[in-house]
């Protein structure tokens, strides 16, 4: 082992200054430093890739009306997101299956404690929700509507024994067979015939097979979360996915029948219309999340962004309205704001810092982004987050008003 970590070193041109600058650099080292096929499955979008690209093309459209003097020297960018304190209008996404490094969700939970900002924790994910929610108290827990009711609610109840203080059920995905373009089958677990296969791309890569065989571990793809009894067997990833996938979607009567069950927080994420905003207040929900997971719904679903402001016209003032998709600078946290999301939610961009550099990569993305809505809210005159208007922003045909 102690000579594979020192040849990890030795290739690693980041081993003495692990340190990145922007979350593009954290992709560029994430790439590098990840088997190809693990890369992949980040990457990767529906069909095309038509929605993944434009998710991130949408905010680039989109300028500011910048000032000159008077600006203050303070600026104030805490807020509260499903009742919790944010030092940020920034919240973790709940991703699934975190392979890129050993320590997963755990280390994700702790650098956004060590941030100050809330966690979303995947029903997919490969830590015990126990030892997440220890890391990070602000953890919510994701839950899909998968199996039946009876389940669902088991899943619940265990969330709320471990301590997660609010509930996001997502509901945009359509199970295309044309989703992950470019990315690679994913094996379920790593046996030999599946070693043996994956051999040639992991020795190009002995940073990341290093951290593995410290960790004394294997990337495995099973969902403790999933399991509706914590003493039952943990269900793998795919067998987990084939429940989901097999159970009939939900109507809006169903949410509110789930919401009732749960007496906290309760984020429906996967809203792209206004009438389906509308639905979401009357299901009783306290947030939603403006979304199309990702890029990874129906290809040709615009940007999150470009929706924003109609839903945000429609129920903003009722409910609180979040948006995931496309984050990467924390400019594009600004628009968002500026547009009326209370926050946004962030998935591979904090993953890529996963990858890149462990805990201290997320803290690293974290700070990456704070910076950035620091920058941007002193050349935009801005004290709070609060000022934030579309007032501030130049906004062109293809976006909906607000």
């Amino acid at each position: 082992m102690t000579s594979l970590v020192v040849r990890a070193r030795e290739l690693n041109p980041w081993a003495q200054n692990p340190w990145f600058e922007t979350v593009a650099v954290a992709q560029e080292r994430a790439r590098k430093r990840l088997p190809a096929s693990v890369y992949g499955a980040l990457i990767a979008g529906a069909e095309a890739g038509i929605s993944k690209d434009d998710n991130t093309a949408a905010f680039n459209e989109l300028g500011f009306r910048t000032v000159t003097a008077g600006q203050s020297p303070k600026r104030e960018m805490a807020t509260t997101v499903m009742g919790q304190p944010a030092s940020m209008p920034v919240m973790i996404s709940p991703t699934g299956v975190q392979a890129v490094h050993p320590d997963g969700e755990v280390a994700v939970a702790r650098a956004s404690a060590a941030r100050g900002i809330p966690m979303g924790l995947s029903s997919f994910s490969s830590k015990p929700m126990a030892q997440v929610i220890e890391a990070n108290p602000q953890t919510m827990f994701q839950i899909y509507w998968a199996g039946d009711k009876e389940s669902m609610v088991a899943r619940m109840d265990r969330a709320k024994a471990a301590g997660a203080i609010g509930l996001i059920l997502t509901l945009d995905w359509s199970f295309s067979h044309g989703r992950d373009w470019g990315s690679p089958a994913i094996p379920q677990s790593i046996d030999l015939k599946t070693a043996m296969a994956h051999a040639p791309e992991v020795a190009l890569r002995p940073q990341w097979l290093a951290d593995w065989v410290r960790s004394g571990s294997l990337p495995d793809l099973t969902v403790p979360n999933f399991a509706t009894d914590p003493n039952a067997p943990t269900p793998g990833f795919f067998e987990a996915y084939g429940t989901w996938m097999g159970t009939p979607p939900p109507t809006w009567e169903d949410v509110a029948w789930l919401r009732e069950r749960w007496d906290g927080p309760f984020m429906v994420k996967g809203v792209h219309r206004a009438d389906e905003a509308r639905n979401a207040v009357q299901a009783g929900v306290t947030a939603i999340s403006v979304s199309n997971h990702g890029g990874n719904n129906v290809d040709g679903a615009v940007a999150p962004i470009r929706v924003l402001g109609e839903i945000v016209a429609e129920v903003g003032t009722e409910i609180e309205v979040v948006m995931d998709g496309g984050i990467r600078r924390g400019s594009d946290v600004v628009k968002a704001v500026a547009l009326g999301a209370r926050a946004v939610l962030i998935g591979r961009a904090y993953l890529w810092g996963l990858a890149a550099n462990g805990q201290a990569g997320v803290e690293n993305v974290l700070d990456i982004l704070r910076g950035g809505i620091e920058a941007t809210m002193l050349g935009l005159g801005k004290e709070s987050i609060d000022e934030l208007s579309p007032n501030d922003l130049v906004i062109p045909a293809g976006f909906s008003p607000s």
